[in-house]
């Protein structure tokens, strides 16, 4: 367990400090657990280290996380067995796919108080109608990234990083299902088709895109862009409202044929070894007072009213920065014109053959 020195000083005094000296707040309520472990598998670089930290200090559980960068990459872990992982963080279009497959437990809502920290406009989503076996983490959208002082031509869709000016100074995320959805949708296509002559005709066109990307990247797309190594390209919310930060030029481009838009969930696996450690985990972290650190550290947008709701009335900064902000803040026009990813069943192998074909090596 980390900060072990400061955790015992404060113990003394009834509480719990990070490392970092940050306060932990009580679990409310606390639930009864006998596992010493929990096991995650979960996105990269998504996670407040306080928050970590605290669930450890205040249950003393040992947290054991490991990560991903793709949804693809997880399911297939996952689906091959053998894993140990209690809670994994599929991303919307995933959720029927696990649930087909048996490989999730429904969840216990007598074990889940703290539901009533969400705000109901992200529950009871056609992927989980009543939320059986989700329960949200943070959403966003997938969006162009510019560096306004390096680009003279700031695109304003997603058909104009075809362009030859931009060539290899671009980086993509590593998501086989929005790259192609976007392709798709420059064509005047339904991202979401099942239909093998268009998604012929976006493996071709993805082809002729695909030379001119300097990096496909999801662990940390930022850094390249904050470098210099690249100058634009399409990234998920946060990584665009950090590098915003670090330098206000990056500016954050909705396309006119519309975002990509997603929701992250959490999800207990069939035969998770720790469930009662899962439930703890869960109630922690949805407490207003414990998942506002998401606003401070990984700026996505944000599910949870009772953290939006502390963070205002407690960290006003960070809420004014949140609230504040085109990037997290996705104005309704953008939400409007975006295009959520979905199952798409028996067509999904057409997606990961073009995926691999197109990617190659790259």
């Amino acid at each position: 367990m980390r900060g072990g020195g400061e955790a015992t000083q404060a113990a003394d005094s009834g509480g719990k400090v990070t490392s970092t000296g940050f306060a932990c707040p009580e679990p409310s309520p606390r639930v009864e657990v006998t596992s010493d472990q929990l096991n995650l598998f979960v996105w990269t670089e998504y996670f407040p280290p306080d928050m970590l930290e605290c669930f450890e200090l205040v249950y003393g559980i040992t947290l054991n996380r490991d990560e991903y960068s793709s949804n693809e990459e997880m399911y297939a872990k996952v689906s091959a067995g053998g894993t140990s992982y209690d809670l994994v963080q599929p991303t919307d279009y995933i959720v029927p796919l696990m649930v087909r497959n048996q490989l999730l437990q429904e969840l216990d809502k007598a074990q889940l108080p703290n539901m009533s920290s969400f705000d109901p406009s992200w529950l009871d989503k056609s992927f989980d109608k009543g939320n059986k076996y989700s329960l949200p983490y943070l959403a966003g959208t997938d969006a162009i990234v510019v560096n306004t002082d390096a680009v003279e031509n700031v695109p304003q869709s997603w058909a104009d990083l075809w362009k030859p000016e931009y060539a290899g100074k671009m980086v993509f995320l590593d998501d086989s299902r929005a790259v192609i959805g976007l392709t798709l949708l420059t064509l005047g296509y339904d991202p979401n088709t099942t239909d093998p002559a268009q998604l012929e005709e976006a493996k071709a066109k993805l082809a002729e895109l695909v030379p001119s990307i300097k990096t496909f990247d999801s662990d940390s797309p930022k850094t390249a862009l904050i470098a210099g190594d690249v100058d634009l390209g399409m990234v998920w919310t946060g990584e665009a409202f950090i590098a915003n930060q670090e330098n206000p030029a990056f500016q954050y481009i909705y396309p006119t044929e519309g975002a990509i838009l997603w929701q992250d969930n959490w999800v207990m696996l069939k035969d998770a070894p720790h469930a009662d450690a899962a439930y703890a985990w869960l109630n922690y972290t949805m407490q207003g007072d414990v998942f506002w650190l998401t606003l401070r550290d990984f700026q996505y947008t944000n599910p949870n009213k009772a953290a939006l709701e502390y963070a205002k009335a407690n960290q006003p900064d960070v809420y004014k920065a949140y609230a504040d902000s085109p990037i997290t803040n996705t104005p309704a026009e953008a939400v409007a014109n975006g295009h959520g990813i979905e199952d798409v069943g028996e067509a999904t192998p057409l997606f990961d053959n073009i995926w691999v074909e197109v990617k190659g090596g790259n």
